[in-house]
């Protein structure tokens, strides 16, 4: 038996518990190759299906206990910080409650299957109220589920093994680089799928004369003026209405964040980057009307828009 099959062996089900926990905590790493080689090494019997199982559903249940008691003490923090450092970029905390409200509890049966939500769905569990006896029989199901279903993938292709122990020798010289590459493919393509949904916000710009029109109208906007107060002290002038935020600031009260309305940001970077990276990152905390400014605050300036002057004192105090 070559080294990388031996080590499996010996330590799978610590790898495996400490795997399927570290996926669930929130960090990018993917547990669904650890567990289908689980389960076909089950089929060779050098693993044990049950224990294999148990390990699994454990990790699963630490690791969400942990996030579904976070959740339920201080609630909207917690899911802020997740949405912060996730790189799955098509999962939300309104989606979340969207389902939790459609399904209840029965959300926790299926969250494992969706990216993202499995980590977002016991701190909404608790965040909601849900008793601890409730979330444990629905949560225990959802990881049985789960791991049950990965661990039988790969025991029915640890019956091709069990027939063919030459390709349980193959695995095991090239498993360790199949392992790696298949980490950075999932690391990758969730890298990539955040700068897709950047770009899609970039290209999603607000023209200004739409926002002029918008404003010309009377319509209710929320305008955020996301520059350095450095930028302010030359030019002290910002949009009508407009509020001015730190980024880190406004996505700390995206609670207070009305909305009924659009939501325009406005910065005075290179292609709107960081009123395109906050966007994203209130779209995924649950504002969905959010839109960066095409050109940002010197666009709006230099088609000689009207702006509202900021008092020194305000400047300074910025």
């Amino acid at each position: 038996m070559s080294l990388p099959t031996a080590i499996l062996v010996t330590y799978g089900y610590f790898l495996l518990f400490g795997w399927v926990l570290l996926e669930q905590l929130g960090l990018p790493v993917p547990a669904t190759p650890v567990l289908v080689a689980a389960g076909a090494l089950s089929a060779t019997e050098h693993m044990s299906f049950a224990t294999a199982l148990l390990a699994g559903i454990a990790a699963c249940l630490v690791a969400d206990i942990s996030w579904f008691l976070f959740g339920r003490r201080y609630g909207h923090v917690v899911l802020k910080l997740i949405c912060r450092f996730s790189l799955e970029s098509t999962t939300c905390v309104r989606r979340t409650h969207d389902s939790f409200g459609k399904r209840g509890a029965y959300t926790l049966l299926f969250a494992k299957f969706v990216p993202g939500l499995a980590t977002v769905a016991p701190p909404v569990a608790g965040q909601t109220g849900m008793s601890m006896r409730r979330f444990l029989v629905f949560d225990t199901g959802g990881s049985i589920i789960w791991v049950g279903s990965l661990l039988l993938a790969g025991r029915l292709f640890g019956n091709i093994i069990s027939k063919n122990p030459s390709v349980l020798d193959w695995l095991g010289r090239f498993g360790g680089a199949l392992l790696i590459l298949g980490v950075l493919g999932f690391l990758g393509s969730r890298i990539w799928r955040r700068q897709a949904y950047l770009r899609k916000f970039r290209t999603a710009r607000l023209e200004p004369e739409v926002l002029k029109q918008m404003l010309d109208a009377g319509e209710q906007v929320y305008i955020v003026d996301l520059r350095h107060p450095l930028e302010l002290v030359p030019d002290p002038f910002t949009l009508p209405g407009a509020h001015h935020l730190s980024p880190d600031s406004l996505t700390a009260r995206s609670s207070e964040i009305p909305l009924d309305r659009d939501v325009v940001l406005y910065c005075t970077c290179p292609s709107e980057a960081t009123a395109a990276k906050t966007a994203f990152t209130l779209h995924k905390l649950g504002v969905d009307r959010v839109r960066p400014l095409r050109g940002g605050f010197d666009e709006w300036k230099r088609l000689g828009f009207p702006l509202d002057a900021i008092e020194p004192a305000m400047v300074s105090q910025n």
